[in-house]
């Protein structure tokens, strides 16, 4: 899969732009506020539904403006497939797809796919567990949009046995009335989980090579999803397991256990690296992540998957940078830097 074209109107800082893009690597050169990473934004945006920098949709509209838009031409195995956005200070965004309007951001995932990457993603590492569900989340959406639905499914159900318990007075009509959410959370949470530990376990393989070709062979990854119950009789140990933590829920007024609280656990030659490994090691280990989950996206819907790097040079040295040259050519690739020397490998350049 690849992207073609891009069109930019009163988006960030650009009035009407347009930009071609190779098949291979594209390389977006600039000094810093010239508006690099918005390109990668408004790609990112298309295929997603989101940005990665803002919740609030309205702040990608154009300064003074009051609508903006964007489009894009990909090429995938068997079509090619535009897809519009329409951003407006009044009213919420629209999205086409080949001309036609969509209702639900579900239909445009998996039109294209794409794994985006910038320094900023050492939070996938560092910060909480939420960033790595976010991760598994974004991964799963994108090749399987039944999980997405079944996400918003859990999510609704989760938000209606915390409303219940913030808002129940009297614990004895909580525990006649909870019995129905116990059910259909646990049911949901089990889906999830299994596509979820399926996924990690058909990673970590991809993750491992990727550390090991970056590092020289001196860095071993594992991989390790934590989540409240095994897969065994999942549904039937939480629904126990909430009917025991009814007590602690009431009192703090939201779920404590299931799906929305799971984690990966991430080592680098035995050591847990969100808290005792350098930040060089951490930044590998991200990257590792991101370069695998090329390669299940890829395995997954039998296309290449739109590389996106945010500055990522910056950030390794020159050795790693050429081997993440060499790793990633085979996809088509869009990287933002400040500076850039013309590599050995053959590659659009774009200078703004």
């Amino acid at each position: 899969m690849q992207i073609k074209s891009l069109v930019l109107k009163d988006f960030r800082n650009y009035q009407d732009s347009k930009f071609n893009f190779s098949p291979n690597v594209n390389v977006i050169v600039g000094k810093n506020a010239k508006g690099k990473t918005n390109i990668i934004e408004a790609v990112f945006f298309m295929i997603i539904g989101k940005s990665f920098r803002t919740s609030k949709e309205k702040d990608v509209i154009r300064w003074g403006k009051e609508n903006g838009y964007i489009s894009g031409e990909f090429a995938k195995k068997y079509r090619d497939v535009d897809i519009e956005m329409f951003f407006s200070t009044s009213r919420k965004k629209a999205v086409k797809i080949d001309g036609v309007g969509i209702k639900r951001i579900g239909e445009l995932l998996g039109c294209a796919n794409a794994v985006f990457f910038s320094p900023d993603e050492l939070r996938l590492i560092k910060n909480s567990p939420e960033e790595r569900r976010r991760f598994m989340n974004i991964i799963l959406s994108q090749t399987n949009k039944s999980y997405f639905y079944l996400l918003g499914r859990y999510e609704k159900v989760l938000a209606n046995r915390n409303k219940l318990l913030k808002t129940s007075n009297d614990k004895n009509v909580l525990i006649e009335t909870i019995d129905i959410w116990n059910r259909a959370l646990s049911e949901l949470a089990e889906k999830i989980y299994k596509q979820r530990a399926k996924l990690i376990e058909e990673l970590s393989p991809y993750a491992k090579k990727a550390q090991q070709y970056l590092s020289g062979g001196k860095e071993e990854i594992e991989i390790v999803y934590k989540s409240s119950y095994d897969g065994e009789d999942y549904s039937k140990k939480m629904i126990k397991g909430l009917e025991k933590n009814l007590d602690k829920d009431f009192k703090l007024g939201y779920t404590s256990i299931g799906v929305h609280r799971d984690e990966i656990d991430i080592f680098l030659n035995g050591v847990e690296v969100k808290n005792f490994g350098s930040q060089g090691q951490q930044r590998t280990v991200a990257l590792s992540l991101k370069l695998a989950e090329l390669e299940i996206i890829k395995e997954r819907t039998g296309e290449e998957p739109l590389l996106l790097l945010d500055d990522v040079f910056s950030e390794l040295d020159n050795d790693r940078r050429k081997k993440l040259l060499k790793f990633t050519s085979k996809a088509q690739t869009i990287i933002t830097c400040t500076d850039f020397d013309e590599p050995e490998i053959d590659c659009n350049v774009i200078r703004l």
